[in-house]
């Protein structure tokens, strides 16, 4: 568990207090200043609802239902409604780690002071969030438009003490049960908080957040991986030369060829192909390397700040604005953030491409520049990683059809008053399959080159010192070098753990100096 606090001011947050929030457990505390200008902002909705005139989402129904006006007397009974009607998910769970992304991102917008929350509401959501309560929420029901509606919904109707939700010690209890037990007193919605608590895009975002910090670890994994497969196959790192990259100047494809050469320095295997008449040039999935891994952090990098816009975002409808007025808008529209998804998903799939690509290479005898067959101890009595490959290939394919666009898609809801939505939800959710496949994908290609520059090494020929750590720290994580057969499924998923984890990065940077 992470120790630190995270403070919620008024200006957003960061990736770090999201991920430090959702994964680690980092306590949430509301600063003085949030808490000012909450109490700021609910006095101009406290006026607007003594009014006689409607105003949207304080004295009126709410999407197709807006023409409404609500009588004084019915309002608190509306945002107890909007909140059960709409934690209306299906299907398996979240992850409690989104579900923590959710909330912690949700009181960001609330603490900016546009939403018109009373503070002691945004206090019972921190109070939630370190008690380690977490609210019970569905795959399915946001369209990622008007908010990611039906995950919010449930959250917020933890807030109210009613629904389901998964204590700290992992045990799931009536709602109302946990809050009892620690101490929490469920809050009773007035104007516009039950509609302020769901009309956000916090969970593709949360989503979103977490993508990237995992796929920022797995692209220099990626980059190690490919600079052991150069190795193995005695490619040339004559490619890797700054000179070549500084002419195509694009940021990403400079800064993996730059993690490659660091890889590779010192090595005995690179470069022996210039003497095999018949190879002229390493093929593409080696020699381009650089240039597919660099593309994919380009677009990490857009996808970032696109993050950073969002984080320092207040999204909600009506929204308070400083002069006094609360507007309508359409912020909540998810299509910014469900773009980047989609591109993250696209890019993911073709490094997962890239890298299967290399492993074939190494286990095919007759492109592999004198490889065993299959990397096999005796081949024909042993299979080596065949099947190994095999399960690659599945999870290509895989990450192939998670790449079509869920931004693409539209589907009309609420009696067409939301006649074009984002699919934001959908393209985070799938995207967060393909980063776990990525992971495993990743983890094959280096399964396969550390036991390659391994049976190279067996031969006289000397790996760089990077690589002779990796392969090292590769083993003591529990997957084992060449040898006869044996089960194969617990050595991979040591290799999968060692990756995800980031212990590829860790065995290599102290050779190599911090790697991009």
């Amino acid at each position: 568990m992470d120790m630190r606090t995270v403070v919620v001011g008024t200006s957003g947050t960061t990736a770090e207090d999201v991920v430090a929030v959702a994964r680690h457990g980092a306590r949430v505390e509301l600063s003085a200043a949030a808490v000012d200008a909450l109490a700021a902002s609910r006095l101009i909705v406290d006026a607007l609802a003594a009014k006689p005139e409607p105003v949207y989402g304080v004295s009126t129904g709410f999407g197709a239902l807006a023409s409404r006006h609500i009588s004084t007397d019915l309002r608190a009974r509306l945002q107890r409604n909007i909140v059960r009607s709409h934690a209306a998910g299906m299907g398996p769970r979240v992850e409690r780690e989104v579900v923590r992304a959710l909330m912690f991102l949700r009181l960001k917008t609330v603490a900016s002071g546009h939403t018109g929350v009373r503070p002691e509401v945004a206090q019972t959501m921190a109070d939630v969030l370190n008690a380690g309560i977490t609210p019970v929420v569905h795959e399915y029901g946001s369209l990622g438009c008007s908010g990611d509606l039906a995950p919010l919904s449930h959250c917020a109707l933890t807030l109210m003490g009613e629904g389901e939700a998964e204590g700290p010690d992992g045990t799931v209890r009536p709602a109302g049960e946990l809050l009892a037990a620690h101490g929490i007193t469920p809050v009773e919605l007035r104007e516009k908080e039950g509609l302020a608590l769901l009309n956000g895009t916090d969970g593709m975002l949360g989503m979103l957040v977490m993508a990237l910090a995992d796929l920022k670890n797995l692209y220099t994994s990626a980059d190690i991986t490919a600079a052991l497969s150069l190795e193995a196959l005695l490619g040339t790192d004559k490619v890797l030369a700054p000179e070549l990259h500084a002419i195509r100047p694009h940021p990403g494809q400079g800064a993996s060829a730059d993690n490659m050469l660091r890889v590779l320095a010192g090595s005995g295997l690179t470069g022996h192909h210039q003497d095999d008449a018949p190879r002229v040039q390493d093929a593409y999935s080696v020699r381009c390397a650089p240039q597919v891994n660099g593309a994919g952090r380009d677009t990490l990098d857009h996808a970032a700040v696109v993050a950073g816009r969002e984080l320092a975002s207040s999204v909600d409808n009506p929204v308070v604005l400083p002069d006094g007025r609360v507007e309508s808008n359409g912020n909540f529209h998810g299509a910014p953030v469900a773009y980047v998804l989609d591109f993250l998903a696209i890019v993911a799939a073709d490094l997962g491409s890239i890298c299967e690509r290399r492993t074939d290479r190494l286990l095919d005898k007759n492109r592999s520049h004198g490889l065993p067959p299959f990397l096999a101890d005796d081949a024909g009595v042993d299979s080596g990683l065949m099947i190994a490959q095999y399960t690659q290939a599945a999870l290509v394919s895989e990450m192939k059809r998670l790449a079509v666009p869920a931004s693409a898609d539209s589907i009309p809801s609420s009696a067409m008053q939301e006649d074009h939505v984002s699919m934001g939800w959908s393209a985070a959710r799938k995207l967060r399959t393909a980063v776990d496949n990525l992971a495993r994908i990743v983890a094959v290609e280096l399964y396969a080159a550390t036991r390659a520059v391994e049976l190279r090494a067996a031969e006289g020929l000397v790996p760089a010192p990077a690589s002779q750590d990796a392969v090292a720290a590769l083993r003591a994580a529990g997957a084992e070098g060449p040898g006869p057969d044996r089960f194969l499924a617990p050595d991979l998923a040591a290799a999968d753990a060692f990756v995800r984890a980031g212990g590829l990065v860790a065995a290599v940077e102290p050779v190599t100096g911090p790697l991009a």
